[in-house]
């Protein structure tokens, strides 16, 4: 592999593909363009198929209606058919890339971002997302520019009309056969984003009773007040219907965040827990192994650990969860924010077919949603995130002592976390213990420490 000639502060890729505000930095239609030629070329052939050719879905954003032109016509200048299938799941995207057997396939997203930022994920032939040192070479090749097809040789791009159908049926065959969801009254966020048609269809065809929300974007209300970011509405409209259990799902869907029948929010630590507790209990659990992040709450550890079921923490991302699931096949992971892996099912995180899987587990219980989906009591957590902090101040002496100071007073019943996003300009500050007073007050210190050494960074 080419050893990349920029540093991390150059990488147009973060932890989740690209991500920034359209036409204020990275992401542009020329960026999208470029991209496209240098992804198109480097993917050249490797599905083996004698067309090479792309996927390309996207959310409601109304930038989508800019980058997906933009990069048809990068990938068709370089030889590729492109196949546009209109808003779709991110999970949608990495299924059909592969069981179409497309070279790539390219998710149009921001993810769970409001509608100003925009992004583009890429996955492989194999439907998983890239690792560091594809991207690296993509980069390359977007600065040392791609080599043109032939006239004769560009690629043709169509849209794909049944891509909301195949996709139904690919999350349906979570169930068995002989299961539905009939006799369950569910509440469906669907963030006015990609999930607005095909999310509802699931419902529909599995039996549910559906009351849906935030199913009417106009390209600029995706996650406004709504879906997995913002699931208030969706937990209260849960318990004002009388619903059994509410879903919100973010606006590429690849998250999702529930409710139990009172209106209280049930977070993804909890579904890991069940999940896990469940295929312990079906012999389902391969390596005896589920993977989390380093923002996982430790009463998920504790909970795990009283099964004797071994978990493994990864840097904060799906696909550090997924490469490491990968490696140890493993089959059940995820992130408190939503993201829950099942490599059985999918190759990413997919908020439509963990919902579908939780209300059949649900339905079969026979017991509410209040008692039946929260299987630990969580240690109490605080979460702070700064703006406008110079990242290097995570590395200053002054904050690491502290940081240590901190921690030998928490002990092993606790933690400290300090982390820059990889999606997002914040630092993000986690401290977690049994001491719910002592949680806060180290936190609000930490923070205080971090802003004034931010000041002084400045001033110099």
């Amino acid at each position: 592999m080419i050893k990349p000639s920029f540093n991390n502060d150059q990488r147009l890729f973060g932890t989740d593909g690209i991500r920034g505000t359209v036409n204020a930095g990275k992401v542009t239609a020329l960026m999208a363009v470029n991209l496209a030629m240098a992804a198109g070329e480097y993917f050249y052939g490797k599905a083996g198929t004698k067309k090479s050719r792309v996927l390309i879905g996207k959310d409601t954003r109304l930038s989508g209606y800019m980058l997906e032109p933009a990069l048809v016509a990068g990938f068709t200048s370089v030889g590729l058919d492109s196949i546009t299938t209109g808003p779709l799941p991110t999970p949608a995207v990495a299924h059909l890339t592969r069981v179409l057997r497309c070279d790539l396939g390219v998710m149009i997203s921001a993810s769970h971002n409001p509608y100003e930022d925009n992004g583009l994920k890429l996955f492989g032939a194999d439907g998983f997302k890239l690792n560091d040192e594809v991207e690296n070479d993509i980069q390359l090749r977007m600065e040392n520019g791609p080599t043109l097809a032939k006239s004769a040789n560009l690629g043709r791009a169509r849209r794909m009309e049944d891509a909301i159908g195949r996709y139904v049926e690919f999350i349906k065959q979570i169930l068995p056969k002989r299961e539905d969801l009939n006799g369950m009254k569910v509440v469906l966020d669907c963030s006015n984003g990609a999930s607005y048609r095909v999310g509802p269809e699931v419902l529909f065809e599995l039996g549910a009773e559906a009351i849906v929300i935030g199913d009417e974007p106009n390209g600029k209300n995706i996650n406004l007040d709504c879906g997995a970011m913002f699931p208030d509405k969706m937990a209260s409209t849960t318990k004002l219907v009388g619903a059994d259990l509410g879903i919100a799902l973010d606006g590429d869907a690849d998250r999702v965040i529930f409710s139990d029948e009172n209106g209280n929010i049930i977070h993804g630590d909890q579904i890991i827990a069940l999940l896990a507790k469940e295929m312990k209990r079906n012999n389902e659990l391969s390596e005896n192994k589920v993977v989390g992040t380093l923002m996982s709450n430790l009463g998920l550890e504790f909970f795990l650990n009283g099964l004797n079921i071994n978990f493994h923490r990864t840097k904060v991302g799906d696909r550090y969860i997924l490469d490491e699931m990968i490696k140890s096949n493993c089959k059940l992971g995820g992130e408190p924010s939503g993201h829950i892996l099942l490599t059985e099912f999918a190759k990413t995180g997919d908020g439509l077919l963990t919902a579908i899987k939780i209300l059949s587990l649900l339905k079969k219980s026979g017991i509410k949603a209040s008692e039946f989906l929260r299987p630990f009591k969580p240690v109490p957590q605080s979460l702070k995130n700064l703006k406008n902090i110079n990242k290097e101040i995570l590395s200053n002496e002054i904050i690491t002592k502290l940081v240590r100071e901190k921690q030998k007073i928490l002990g092993k019943n606790g933690r400290v976390l300090l982390r820059a996003s990889g999606t997002e300009d914040l630092v993000r500050i986690m401290v977690e213990s049994d001491n719910k007073g002592l949680v806060e007050e180290i936190t609000e210190k930490i923070a205080n420490k971090i802003i004034e050494q931010n000041d002084i960074f400045k001033n110099k």
